[in-house]
């Protein structure tokens, strides 16, 4: 290994590489990883000298806070490789601002803009290599926070380590979409960490969704925790309907994550003179659509998955199929999304940092 210093970040590179071993053209999402990753931990209040060093497990005590009251937080995030080989981030502003969103309500300590972007930055230069150029191929980002204090007392940890970690990816399909909407169960509740990217929120989810799965439903559609009459997200993502030509979303809140992809999309459709509305959407008013044949379109809206639709969803034991549109909104913002990060389009946003 040989041992560089860049701009604070003590850089040891791998003896070798992985990157012969694997096979982009079939690559199972998240399940890869690069040759190094970034580290840094939080000690005695501070933050510690940050590191690249090569992708590989690490020992935490038995006793580790982690293990005993979930301090755990993440972001999801892509990188691009354009036709001329340049490296672009997409919005990796809102990504860092949510990331310490999650840390503040999670009663971790707040990752310094200098520690995260470059830390990003240099990790990505180093495997840049991992990124392929092609429409649908990525780099997935996964900046991760984690409490490493020691011993059982329920108080907050006293030490953290932030890592990020590097997952090349492929065209995303997940084939069709069948949802159930939630009767009883919720994702979050009013004063929870909904809003938070914290690794408890997913957890939550799981037991909820392999119950619809042995239903025949791919994903469940989560609703409000007081009334279960309000339409909220779509297994980890956002969610869209399409009634007529109007294209509703629930708004922001603490039950529901603020969603890059989310704003990313309400952007583009009001720019292409799509209307949309940002309000509670009733379990109600979407099966009365259903029936009237108002519905036309549900997808659900991530960084993993970018736009993915929903064929039909089941309510109160009826199951509700959606019509077969062949130009439908979901397909239209993000075909124009992929053209932007891809850079095969030009973006007016200004969306778009390069590496």
């Amino acid at each position: 290994m040989s041992t560089t210093q860049t701009n604070k970040i003590e850089t040891i590179k791998a003896s070798s590489t992985k990157i012969n071993e694997v096979d982009f053209s079939n690559l199972s999402f998240g399940s890869v990883f690069t040759d190094h990753l970034f580290e840094c931990d939080y000690k005695n209040g501070e933050w510690q000298k940050p590191v690249i060093k090569p992708y590989a497990p690490f020992l935490l005590d038995p006793s580790t806070r982690v293990f005993h009251y979930g301090q755990a937080i993440f972001e999801g995030m892509k990188a691009y490789k354009d036709e001329n080989d340049d490296v672009w981030l997409f919005r990796p502003d809102e990504n860092y601002k949510r990331f310490n969103t999650s840390a503040v309500r999670m009663a971790m300590p707040e990752v310094p803009e200098e520690i995260f972007m470059s830390g990003l930055n240099q990790l990505l230069q180093l495997d840049e290599a991992w990124i392929k150029k092609g429409k649908g191929n990525a780099m997935y980002i996964r900046p991760f926070m984690i409490a490493t204090g020691t011993g059982v007392i329920a108080n907050p940890s006293d030490d953290y380590k932030f890592m990020i970690i590097l997952s090349p990816v492929s065209s995303y399909y997940s084939g069709d979409v069948k949802v159930l909407i939630a009767e009883h169960f919720s994702r979050a509740a009013n004063g929870g960490i909904g809003a938070a990217k914290a690794a408890g929120n997913y957890a939550a989810q799981f037991y909820p969704t392999n119950l619809a799965n042995k239903e025949g439903f791919q994903q469940v559609i989560w609703t409000d925790d007081a009334t279960h009459t309000k339409l909220e997200e779509a297994g980890t993502m956002n969610v869209f309907f399409r009634i007529n030509d109007t294209l509703l979303t629930a708004p922001v809140s603490e039950r529901i994550l603020d969603g890059v992809t989310r704003k990313t999309l309400i952007d583009l459709a009001k720019s292409i003179g799509i209307n949309v509305e940002i309000r509670s959407v009733l379990v109600s008013e979407l099966v009365e659509a259903a029936k009237n044949g108002t519905l036309k379109e549900i997808f659900g809206a991530g960084t993993a998955a970018v736009v993915s639709p929903i064929s039909g969803f089941s309510y109160q034991d009826v199951y509700y199929e959606l019509p077969k549109i062949e130009f439908t909104m979901a397909l239209q913002l993000k075909t124009k999304l992929e053209n932007i990060q891809n850079k095969l389009e030009e973006d007016t946003f200004g969306w778009t940092v390069k590496v």
